[in-house]
């Protein structure tokens, strides 16, 4: 399997290249040159464990690893960090299937793919002869930040810098971050958006002459973010998991469709429910839902991109995003693999901040639906959640429930639904005490605690007694100054 850049550039490069580089070297992203099947029916899937079936879905599309190759790097992944046993529980409630991607070491979906990269990673070093230190850089708007540090800590050969928006996550994201471990991570705030730090990011990707000074170095830079096709792929697989352990359970019978669910922000999981169906699981509609920051919703109801527009802070913090950087791989799969339209598109991004896609794009967004809901809708979907079917959810989960039931009601459509559950409801334990009646706790790790104790859900053990953490990272940088706060870090 080759993987080209949806810009149209021709340095096709092999699956262990692209998750090296992380980014194309003409700005786009990787994608594979076609999309695998399955070859296994859906039955016989649904019979595997989690483990077996990463391996049928990621090997498919990283076909130059090694059997032994591969079954190390899912063995190393999926193990006792993970504290459900069966890696992903599925639960039903309130008339929908809630796929919990949260079970693992810092309780966010983040975990399912930055378990494995790591392993991916280092693998491909190894394969690809490179002898360099790789620093892994990344953006995050809550939860990548702290999966792909506890992911990369202690890593041989690589070091991560990791940047999060001042003031704009949850108080237990921020000390899960600055309490990390590790003398290759590093870890600062930027004074500035979620947008903010991934635009910076990228800048840097795409500046030739930092990429020399860190070559002088030894260095040379990979990413964490879902722009590396190492951390979309493994998420294709959970979506594969939970279509077929529905189907084991008679939830649905063999060739019948389910609806996704996913809360979306830079898009990358509900495109790996995407690639999940173009691999042979049968989807119906792929409902896209944000918060108050919906330029997904009107991009999928208009096919107008549009970022001029005010940005909101909300109590679903991981979504507060306005540019979705795995849309460009959408596009480029939907627009017949146009590498120069996309890149005209990106460009429009960049410098007017809006485009319209093409006709036959709008024509393949059919199988999208978009939604979003307010604060006080978010809260209200977990506090009746709660009350009425004993089930606690997460501020991003309460967001795909509420856009979810509008959808239903609006379409009469009955499809079974699987809802992607992103993080646990501690995570945001200040906005989900507040949803089912608490009393204002003094910080968030106090709401974590009078939240334990009013539900008896379990708190993961990356959560307990957070407060207790000492703070190891206090750097602090301006918009535009993250080229010199990653010169700085490798000091």
């Amino acid at each position: 399997m080759k993987y080209e850049s949806t810009r149209g550039s021709l340095g096709y490069k092999n699956a262990p290249q692209a998750i090296i580089r992380g980014i194309a070297e003409d700005k786009g992203l990787y994608v594979p040159q076609q999309i695998p099947h399955l070859t296994d029916s859906l039955e016989e899937l649904g019979k595997l464990s989690y483990q077996e079936i990463a391996y049928k879905v990621i090997g498919a599309f990283f076909d130059d690893f090694t059997d032994e190759e591969l079954k190390s790097c899912i063995d190393g992944a999926y193990d006792e960090k993970f504290e459900a046993e069966e890696i992903v529980p599925i639960v039903e409630a309130g008339g929908a299937h809630f796929l919990e991607l949260y079970h693992g070491k810092t309780a966010a979906f983040k975990d399912m793919a930055l378990s494995i990269l790591p392993y991916l990673m280092t693998t491909s070093l190894k394969k690809e002869g490179v002898t360099d230190k790789i620093c892994i850089l990344t953006a995050t708007s809550g939860d990548t930040g702290k999966a792909a540090l506890e992911g990369f800590a202690g890593v041989e050969g690589t070091e991560i810098v990791v940047f999060y928006p001042y003031g704009a996550v949850s108080q237990v994201q921020e000390r899960q971050m600055t309490s990390q471990e590790g003398e290759n991570t590093h870890v600062f705030a930027i004074k500035g958006n979620f947008d903010n730090a991934q635009t910076g990011v990228k800048k840097i990707f795409s500046d030739d002459d930092f990429a020399a000074k860190l070559a002088e170095r030894g260095i040379r830079l990979s990413s964490a973010n879902s722009i590396n096709i190492g951390r979309l792929v493994p998420q294709v697989a959970y979506y594969v998991y939970g279509y077929v352990k529905l189907l084991a359970r008679g939830v649905v019978k063999a060739g019948e469709k389910v609806n996704i669910v996913v809360p979306t922000g830079n898009f990358g999981n509900i495109l790996a429910a995407y690639l999940a169906a173009e691999m042979g699981i049968p989807v119906n509609k792929f409902i896209c839902a944000s918060n108050e920051n919906k330029v997904l919703t009107d991009f999928i109801n208009t096919g107008v991109y549009d970022i001029r527009r005010e940005f909101f802070v909300t109590n679903s913090p991981s979504m507060d995003i306005l540019i979705s950087s795995n849309l460009e791989r959408l596009l480029y799969l939907l627009s017949g693999r146009d590498g120069e339209a996309v890149k005209g598109w990106m460009n429009q991004l960049d410098a007017e901040k809006i485009y319209e896609v093409s006709d036959k794009v709008k024509e393949g967004m059919k199988c999208f639906a978009g939604g979003f809901c307010s604060e006080e809708e978010t809260e209200k979907a977990v506090g009746d959640m709660y009350r009425q079917h004993g089930y606690l959810m997460d501020t991003h989960t309460a967001v795909a429930y509420k856009v979810y039931q509008d959808y239903a009601a609006a379409t009469g459509d009955e499809t079974p639904t699987l809802i992607a559950s992103t993080a646990s409801p501690y995570k945001f334990a200040e906005s989900v005490s507040r949803a089912i009646g608490l009393a204002e706790a003094e910080d968030g790790f106090a709401a974590v605690r009078a939240l334990n104790e009013k539900t008896g859900v379990y708190v993961q053990k990356g959560l307990k007694d957070l407060d207790q953490k000492p703070v190891l990272h206090t750097g602090v940088c301006e918009v535009g100054g993250q080229a010199q706060a990653v010169l700085d870090a490798l000091k």
